[in-house]
């Protein structure tokens, strides 16, 4: 079949030609003329760099744009790791943080335990709170000194402020304290500055109740309340907390002793208090009724038997 000679292609092969030798003659004459040291060429590079390079900052932008993209790449890496230092070593600062902070609460009982003043009668031991058993049936908590510190039960206990409760229940090592607040618990007390002497008696509730008071209407909420000695259950004049009134209209005790942090425990040695024997004579001694009177003038016939 013969060939079309009115094809495209017969006119784009020479046009190639043509182009291709015409850049092959611009090279070479650019590179002749770089290497050419005479003055003129030399005035003529000079002028074409300084007329082309400034407007050819449009090409340059890109590049510098990756060039800034990977630094800041790498920059954030950089801040990533450092992020990372740092939140371990956050990490650690709130646990040294967390233990100074218990250290300072245990310095800060053991100072109040210290300032707490007391009858020069009464000696002390101090030990270290090593369970609490509290339920909503029982409040109590153990005691790290037992028999072989001389306790015996019924002794009281006091933190850094107020009193706590009494030993019940001593082994050779240890001891369970009963707290104020546990329904088994019974402390006479009096109210200042009335005078009132009360009964204060727990109920499982971190405030309990005030009861068997004379005139209770001589006793006002933030009246101090302090232990009356009575029964020779407790020493005398030791602080148990202040008058409360609850929405019933019932007094209760806000104790001073802080319940929420029980780490140390004053039990006062009290060698002069008899052990209770008859609970029922704590409430009121045996009244003797008076004979009854004859009047003399009339008196009464005798019965006769039979």
């Amino acid at each position: 079949m013969a060939k079309n000679r009115t094809s495209p292609e017969e006119y784009t092969r020479p046009l190639r030609r043509i182009l291709v030798g015409v850049l092959v003659i611009a090279l070479l004459g650019v590179f002749l003329m770089w290497r050419i040291d005479s003055p003129r060429v030399e005035r003529f590079r000079t002028a074409l760099v300084d007329t082309v390079v400034p407007n050819m900052d449009w090409a340059l932008v890109p590049v510098t744009k990756a060039i800034g993209m990977v630094e800041n790449f790498q920059a954030y890496a950089r801040i990533y790791e450092q992020n990372q230092e740092l939140r371990r070593e956050l990490q650690q600062m709130k646990a040294w943080k967390e233990a100074a902070l218990q250290l300072e609460q245990k310095n800060a009982r053991l100072m109040d335990l210290n300032q707490v003043r007391l009858d020069p009668k009464l000696t002390h031991v101090t030990g270290v709170v090593l369970a609490d058993s509290g339920s909503p049936f029982r409040q109590s908590v153990l005691l790290n000194v037992g028999a072989r510190d001389g306790l015996r039960d019924g002794w009281a206990t006091m933190d850094g402020i107020g009193l706590v409760g009494r030993i019940s229940g001593v082994g050779d090592r240890t001891a369970r304290v009963i707290l104020l607040t546990d329904s088994n618990s019974r402390i006479p007390v009096t109210v200042q500055p009335s005078g009132q002497r009360g009964l204060i008696s727990g109920d499982n509730t971190p405030a309990p109740l005030l009861e068997f008071l004379e005139k209770p209407d001589l006793v006002r909420p933030g009246d101090q309340v302090i232990t009356s000695g009575d029964g020779k259950v407790f020493p005398a004049g030791l602080l148990v907390g202040t008058v409360a009134q609850s929405n019933d209209r019932r007094l209760r005790v806000r104790l001073a002793a802080d319940y929420e942090r029980l780490e140390f425990l004053r039990v006062l040695r009290s060698h002069e208090l008899e052990p209770i024997s008859d609970p029922g004579g704590l409430v009121a001694d045996p009244v003797t009724l008076p004979a009854p009177e004859i009047d003399s003038e009339n008196p009464q016939p005798e019965a006769q038997d039979g």
